[in-house]
């Protein structure tokens, strides 16, 4: 029998944009790329001629400029404009609870900089250095001084689900992805608007985002804490309350394996350690070292995360829980996943929805968060200024002049 298209939707992330066809049946299919101009391909087996309406009917979106679409040797051909050469990747999903079939690709191109969550104010408040250290110079060459100096906190704040992802489902239709940005937004803006302290949000849209992506994202920020924030959702609709997640000791020892195990790993920093180029022991010393200091980090955090929210909402656990949560896994950043309220639950479903409600649940996560970070501020080694007369010019190759 012919499958029929019953939808294609298109979500844009800032580095890459996921065409979607929601089909009625598995179906074979073919993608390849055309050059002058740039554009994707895909024949769809067995899509009947009315199929074509519905793809002509959207607007590009993203990397894609322009749908088109034709017959084509018993099935229809769809043509993707695209202003620039992209890399396809194609492949299907099974049917599940809320969706059908599914041929899915995603389209990558040129990563987009990354930008600070919301604007940071213009002058930063001052924070005076905590300790200063001085380097004795060589007969051959004079070294201006270094000292430790305090520098901006920075917290990646990680909206879950999104784009063809939509998380949990309330009664009401109101979904998981929606209240998770909108909370991770508020939060991102009571952030920034802290002296020295800065939110960057792994998605600041209704997009999907892969689980490592998420974390790679924070790890390139310098992130100093990963906030994940999420709705939780049970069966039975009378589960209801806050809770706060760390990584799970089983989960702690998978990933410690993976960081040795895969060679893409082996120049990353771990706790501010590269462990490229070291052997397999040191190295293991090394990532067991971060992750166990992260490990204690996170649940410091997430204790009084914890705390904080349970003056907004009934806890659902008076402890922090411990589970193998992927987007928890980084070694080197601190993390914790905050479960806000039951989105499957009547009464916890419209406190989500309530945006007086996300204002409290975001006030309470930066409470926990600025608890932490009195106790701790992450440091950073600068040159100290000398004055005009001190001045000494310095290059690898050469004396000072």
């Amino acid at each position: 029998m012919a499958a029929e298209l019953r939808d294609l939707r298109l979500w844009e992330s800032p580095d890459s944009t996921r065409v979607v066809f929601d089909l009625s049946a598995d179906a074979a299919y073919k993608v390849f790329t055309l050059a002058n101009p740039d554009r994707i391909v895909i024949d769809v087996a067995g899509l009947e001629p009315a199929a074509m309406a519905r793809v002509n009917r959207v607007a590009g979106k993203g990397l894609v400029r322009r749908l088109r679409s034709g017959i084509q040797d018993g099935g229809i051909r769809v043509v993707l404009d695209v202003d620039a050469p992209v890399n396809p990747k194609s492949f299907v999903l099974t049917p599940n609870d809320d969706y059908g079939y599914r041929l899915v690709l995603d389209l990558h191109g040129q990563p987009r900089p990354l930008q600070p969550a919301v604007e940071e104010p213009a002058v930063p408040t001052p924070v005076p250095p905590v300790q200063t250290v001085m380097a004795q110079p060589s007969p051959q060459q004079a070294r201006p001084p270094m000292k430790l100096q305090e520098r901006p906190i920075v917290i990646a704040i990680d909206a879950g689900h999104g784009g063809e992802d939509p998380g949990a489902r309330g009664k009401s239709g109101l979904e998981e992805k929606e209240v998770a940005l909108a909370i991770a937004r508020k939060l991102a803006k009571l952030i920034n608007a802290e002296p020295n302290m800065r939110a960057v949000l792994t998605r600041d849209g209704d997009y999907y985002l892969g689980l490592r992506a998420r974390t790679n994202i924070a790890r390139k920020a310098q992130a100093d804490l990963f906030v994940s924030v999420h709705a939780n959702a049970f069966h039975n609709r009378s589960m209801r309350g806050t809770a706060v997640y760390v990584l799970s000791d089983k989960g702690a020892t998978n990933e410690h394996a993976r960081w040795l195990a895969r060679k893409e790993n082996e120049a990353d920093l771990v706790g501010g350690v590269e462990i490229h180029g070291k052997d397999k022991e040191l190295a293991a010393v090394l990532i067991d070292l971060s992750q166990s200091a992260t490990m204690e980090a996170s649940f410091d955090v997430g204790s009084r995360i914890l705390r904080s929210m349970g003056r907004v909402n009934a806890l659902q656990k008076s402890d922090v829980q411990q589970a193998g949560f992927m987007v928890l896994k980084a070694p080197d950043i601190p993390s914790v996943l905050v479960e806000t309220a039951f989105i499957t639950n009547d009464h916890e479903e419209s406190l989500l929805a309530d945006d007086d409600y996300r204002d409290r649940m975001a006030r309470s996560i930066l409470d926990g968060v600025k608890g932490y970070f009195s106790s701790y501020r992450p440091q950073q080694q600068v040159v100290e200024t000398l004055p005009e007369s001190q001045e000494v010019s310095f290059n690898q190759s050469k004396q000072p002049l």
